[in-house]
């Protein structure tokens, strides 16, 4: 009997029914390669939550950095690196955070992803007193600093000229679940040196400089020719198709995928049954 079929067992008339197993095709077929699949079960239905808990909007509210993934809509990946003040991941409610997005170096490599495939993995580690990590996966919108502040008017204004919000990020909380202690360091401060971080500098020095001598490598590339800045109006009908295709094929949608739904393939789309309408949801990316 799997974990789902005792967890089945066990709920009471007033316990939600679980929806679909969670995750990628992809990943049950390893899971069954390597014979996981018992504890994947027990993962998932003991540590993965459709939404935030008030333990985890707690570490949540307190965090000064986390890493973010994004994909186009070609599934090419960019990993960052997102820090401010504690608090600057704001937790709006159990089902959505968002974050002011400063102007950094210009290229906005995640914001662009973002306009193309809305799919967001957050991953935030305390090194320094829990040791303890918790991953935050779902979607994300861009949403103008003025609308933000419209809707949400207990925001402060970050006094600090290089933390000023060009735009916000609100992300739609699909899974939440923990990042195991064992291998995670554990770190401690160290005093600030000079005048501790620069927040939005334009000095070379304080940015880091060429430390992986980059730079010093250019005049080895050739020259650089950056391509034709494509034509709105093309790159957007470009985008609509891409978009049509991703509706035909998304078994919420209302897609040729909708009959395989009804047929027993249901896509995960949260981990609980509600008796109130629920936010749209995607299965995981």
């Amino acid at each position: 009997m799997s974990t789902f079929e005792q967890a089945g067992q066990r709920r009471t008339p007033t316990t939600p029914l679980r929806t679909t197993r969670p995750g990628s095709d992809g990943e049950h077929l390893v899971q069954q390669r390597l014979g996981t699949t018992e504890r994947a079960d027990r993962f998932y239905a003991e540590q993965v939550l459709d939404r935030l808990n008030p333990l985890m909007r707690e570490f949540v509210a307190r965090q000064e950095m986390f890493f973010l993934a994004t994909a186009d809509r070609h599934g090419e990946c960019d990993n960052t690196f997102r820090a401010g003040p504690p608090g600057f991941l704001h937790v709006l409610d159990d089902m959505t955070l968002a974050y002011p997005e400063y102007r950094g170096n210009g290229v906005h490599a995640s914001l662009g992803n973002i306009e193309e495939n809305p799919h967001v993995g957050v991953l935030m580690v305390d090194f320094l007193r829990d040791r303890i990590g918790l991953h935050v996966n779902g979607r994300a919108a861009i949403v103008a600093d003025e609308d933000m502040r419209r809707a949400h008017a207990t925001l402060a204004i970050d006094p600090v000229p290089g933390r000023r919000a060009r735009v916000w990020m609100v992300i739609t909380v699909e899974e939440a679940y923990i990042h195991c202690a064992k291998h995670i360091p554990h770190l401690q401060r160290v005093p600030a040196r000079g005048s501790g971080r620069s927040w939005g500098t334009d000095d070379v020095k304080r940015k880091g400089g060429d430390f992986f001598g980059a730079a010093a490598d250019a005049p080895g590339r050739g020259l650089f020719l950056p391509p034709p800045r494509a034509n709105a109006a093309s790159w957007r009908a470009e985008a609509e198709r891409v978009l049509a295709r991703a509706v035909r094929h998304d078994p919420g949608t209302g897609g040729h995928a909708a009959t395989e739904s009804t047929a027993g393939t249901q896509s995960f789309s949260g981990w609980f049954s509600r008796s109130t309408p629920a936010r749209p949801h995607a299965s995981r990316a």
